[in-house]
């Protein structure tokens, strides 16, 4: 007769100890590189095209086409990053300047012509109240640490720090290219094991969602802050390149890019230039925010069959949870539930 600690149930307790035990150690081990994978992973995906399309124009050179892969995606992300570092450089150096002197002479007057708007009046006294208040206005610029020494160490530790993630996701992304068919093949493996195979559609719908995601989020954001750039350059703005990035990074989250461009034809009009803040505004609303409220939305549903709403709340979600990578991880998530959700609808209706 069999001892408890032999009976089949005994071993299989044991047995899912040791899984949960390995697997928690490795990912404990690997947590530090996760997000370089990933973002190896994602570029990976969304290249894996051209990957393919190589490897038919040059057969038997596998690892060949893997590193040609890999330098030409490495360059075709790092040279527009440098170029946009060093403009952005000069363009800091200018907004450092205005800052300085805003610190040591206080804001400057404003235009007669404000006190014909809306409200105008108020908008004169609110901002005559502020300028009697150096000291409060210098405070609230400290406040941004544009003058922080260890804050300026900080930015430049953080930018080392995701050069150096860089750097790992573009060594990992070579090794995906050389044997991302093996990698891919072994997962659906397990996935159908456990999940059966519904688990096919659930990795359908992650890939869909992922590419889905980099052309109409990604690259609509890099297209708006392009387009915005130009119009702030032809509009006469100081530093157009440092606002054109941020209008990219603010446009990653769906229908906020407007903020920036907005903000900024206000501060012309405010300044007197009414002829370049109007031309912005009309910019920035028929140029710019047409690649957003249009072509976003339906590169993104359309493949995906998901509701843009919850691909905007999965945006937010996962940049919360995540950070940048989330931009992935939560409209990928939403992508899996709904293809679970659909899949018990489809059981339920056939009962």
């Amino acid at each position: 007769m069999p001892t408890k600690i032999d009976s089949p149930l005994a071993r299989r307790v044991v047995a899912f100890a040791f899984l949960v035990f390995i697997f928690g150690l490795t990912f404990w081990v690997l947590s530090p590189f996760l997000a370089s994978l990933a973002w190896a992973g994602i570029l990976a995906y969304v290249t894996w095209p051209l990957h393919q399309w190589l490897c038919r124009r040059l057969p038997g050179r596998d690892k060949f086409v893997a590193l040609l892969m890999t330098l030409g995606v490495a360059a075709t992300l790092l040279l527009p990053l440098v170029w946009v570092m060093f403009t952005v450089a000069g363009d800091v150096s200018v907004a450092s300047a205005t800052v300085k002197q805003l610190t040591t002479h206080g804001l400057p007057p404003l235009p007669p012509g404000v006190r014909a708007w809306p409200s105008g009046e108020w908008i004169v006294a609110q901002y005559q109240r502020v300028q009697a208040d150096p000291t409060w206005v210098r405070t609230q610029i400290d406040a941004l640490n544009f003058t922080d020494i260890l804050g300026l160490k900080a930015v430049a530790g953080g930018v080392g720090r995701n050069a150096a993630k860089f750097g790992l996701a573009v060594f990992a992304l070579f090794f995906l290219y050389r044997h991302g068919d093996s990698v891919l093949a072994q997962f659906r493996g397990v996935a159908t094991r456990w999940l059966g195979e519904a688990a096919r559609g659930y990795i359908q719908a992650v890939g869909v969602t992922v590419r889905a995601v980099v052309f109409g989020i990604v690259l609509t954001a890099l297209a708006q802050g392009v387009l915005a750039g130009l119009g702030y350059w032809v509009a006469g703005l100081a530093a157009p390149a440092l606002w054109g990035m941020i209008t990219a990074l603010v446009s990653l989250i769906p229908f906020v890019g407007p903020v920036v461009w907005i903000g900024l034809s206000l501060s012309l009009l405010a300044h007197g230039e009414t002829q370049a803040a109007l031309g912005l505004f009309l910019w920035g609303a028929l140029v710019v925010s047409w690649v957003d409220n249009l072509i976003r939305p339906l590169v993104i549903s359309g493949p995906t069959r998901i509701p843009f709403l919850l691909v905007f709340l999965g945006v937010l979600g996962g940049l919360k949870a995540f950070g940048l990578i989330g931009l992935f991880l939560g409209p990928v998530l939403l992508a899996v539930s709904v293809a679970i959700w659909r899949e018990w609808l489809v059981h339920a209706r056939s009962k």
